[in-house]
């Protein structure tokens, strides 16, 4: 997901258990308990988010992790949930939320089954059905009303393909090919059938680190306008409007039962949580480093500035340096940049070095050379990559430009999330590389909403930044969500393919890829179609993120941990 998933540890480990053990991981069960914790319950907790709000509160649209993160610890919960830990073999071993257990699966893990536990209901007292699980996981086949989330589902329930490639089913909303999406997806009482079209033994892991399987309520659905609505089975719920510049504030659920719900997944410490958007970076770290009056109970989402690392001082004790799933790379709009040298000398004029060091170094940020984060199974230095200099080679580039035909200076424009000064410099960085390899670049901050301008197919740039974590850990997670055409291109929206990349041979490569039998076999296949990216040259990578915190000193419980995606986790913090 622009998106992402685990600490590099954790994720190290999640690969060896996904070979054998989710593939029998049925059967086991969790006893809920109480909402308690080791900070006191009450009181009020502010959070400040990043400096853009989320494009979207719709469960099947969010895609960013830090947003799947925090709803699911607040307001949507799932069959089944990573529980708060930051212990390694303790969160690649999903426990049940909504779900008696963690699963069943049977014909070589192309069928799961789940029952629905009893008790969780809806805010306004309605309980959670196998049919609104259902309805939740349709939405997503209705692209052209639900876009921006993860399509999984599009590619890997077994339903069968148009000529284009595209699922015979459209979605709730037109209707088209109900009968076939109602036999992938049954319902039978409170038993929900999934039927994949190939062996799906990480499907629990699936469903607990993305939104995009948790139930939806069919009458509270407003199709594109749902994009902020947010009706909860959780612990919290909205209090009035979510404004989509300013944030919004949660209250308790007055019909949540915390004897419904585990509390290894939500602890629901706080009465009250304060979402606030739009400060600057610097702005909230003197506040955290002043630590007066409220924001003695705020945490945020905003990482530490490089040049406020220095500055740290007495507060260094609600500091924290943490490794993080994300890769940052960069995307030719290969609509645009047709000519594969012409991108190919994008990437060798990149200087990874000066982006890292505008970014605040080595505390920041280390070298990447795949999109695939070295911890997932799948991973290989992709070879279209491996060599290039961190410092770039604009001599290579002048050549490549030249051997391609096109007038120098060659002009792009480069779209990118701005707004803040380390964001700046670090575009400006990748600017002076390129024009002295013979590019002259136009530089395009978005200091709005991102992801959800670049994932138009019609978006105004030559090549664009972006970022990934795996939605859980493994490589499947990764290419085909932001390569596979098929399943992200359509006339509104290219899913997360921000490139508008196409290619029977990737495709090919990421088919024989799910048809085989084990992970270990299937990671082996997906190294190849990196390979085949690079060669295409459909993204050039940038580096693997570190992130920096800093918190209030009333804040207890604080943890980053791995379904939070190295951001805060709110399934356990609270205030003193």
């Amino acid at each position: 997901m622009a998106i992402k998933r685990k600490s590099f540890a954790v994720l190290a480990v999640a690969t060896v258990a996904l070979a054998g053990t989710l593939a029998a991981c049925g059967g086991s069960s969790d006893k809920p308990g109480s909402a308690s914790g080791s900070g006191s319950k009450g009181g009020t907790l502010y959070v400040t988010g990043g400096i853009r709000p989320p494009a979207y509160l719709d469960p099947q649209r969010i895609y960013t992790g830090v947003d799947i993160a925090w709803l699911g610890r607040t307001m949507y919960r799932s069959l089944v949930q990573a529980p708060e830990s930051t212990d390694a073999t303790a969160t690649t071993k999903v426990v049940p939320d909504l779900a008696t257990d963690t699963g069943t699966s049977s014909d070589n893990a192309k069928v799961w089954k789940f029952t629905l536990r009893d008790g969780p209901t809806w805010q306004d007292g309605k309980p959670v059905t196998c049919a609104d699980l259902k309805y939740g996981i349709s939405r997503t086949f209705g692209s052209e009303t639900i876009n921006g989330g993860p399509t999984y589902a599009i590619s890997l329930l077994d339903i069968p393909k148009a000529a284009d490639g595209s699922s015979q089913y459209k979605g709730p909303y037109k209707g088209t090919g109900q009968a076939l999406f109602d036999k992938a997806v049954s319902c039978s009482g409170k038993t929900i059938t999934y039927r994949f079209n190939s062996p799906f033994p990480d499907f629990p892991l699936a469903i607990a680190n993305l939104r995009a399987f948790d139930p939806y309520r069919k009458d509270q659905d407003k199709g594109v306008n749902s994009i902020f609505s947010a009706f909860s089975d959780g612990p919290y719920e909205l209090s009035g409007a979510w404004d989509k510049d300013k944030g919004g504030t949660l209250i308790r659920n007055p019909k949540w039962d915390a004897s419904t719900d585990p509390a290894d997944i939500r602890k629901a410490l706080p009465n009250k949580i304060v979402f606030t958007y739009g400060d600057q970076d610097e702005t909230i770290m003197d506040r955290l480093i002043a630590d007066s009056g409220n924001d003695k109970n705020m945490i945020t989402f905003r990482r530490v500035p490089p040049t406020y690392i220095t500055q740290i001082g007495a507060a260094q004790d609600r500091y924290k340096n943490v490794s993080t799933p994300y890769v940052d790379y960069l995307v030719p709009n290969v609509r645009r940049l047709t000519n594969p040298k012409v991108r190919l000398a994008l990437a060798v004029s990149t200087d990874r070095t000066a982006w890292i060091n505008a970014g605040g170094g080595a505390k920041f940020y280390k070298i990447a050379d795949s999109i695939i984060n070295p911890s997932l199974l799948g991973y290989a230095a992709n070879p279209a990559f491996k060599d290039v200099p961190a410092k770039g080679d604009p001599a290579m580039a002048k050549q490549l430009l030249t051997e391609a035909g096109v007038k120098m200076p060659y002009p792009i424009k480069f779209t990118y999330s701005g707004g803040t000064p380390t964001s700046d410099n670090q575009a400006a960085s990748l600017k002076a590389a390129w024009d002295k390899a013979g590019f002259k670049v136009t530089l395009d901050p978005l200091t709005g909403s991102y992801y959800d301008v670049i994932n138009k197919p019609t978006a105004d740039f030559d090549v664009t930044w972006a970022g990934w974590g795996a939605d859980w850990p493994v490589a499947k997670s990764v290419l085909p969500p932001l390569f596979d055409g098929r399943i992200n291109i359509t006339s509104a929206s290219n899913g997360s393919d921000y490139g508008n990349y196409e290619s029977t041979a990737f495709d090919k490569l990421i088919d024989q890829a799910a048809q085989l039998p084990t992970v270990s076999e299937q990671a082996a296949k997906y190294a190849e179609a990196d390979a085949q990216l690079g060669k295409d040259v459909a993204y050039f990578p940038l580096e693997i993120s570190l992130f920096n915190w800093l918190y209030g000193s009333n804040v207890t419980g604080y943890e980053d941990s791995v379904l939070a995606n190295s951001y805060p986790d709110l399934a356990g913090i609270g205030v003193k």
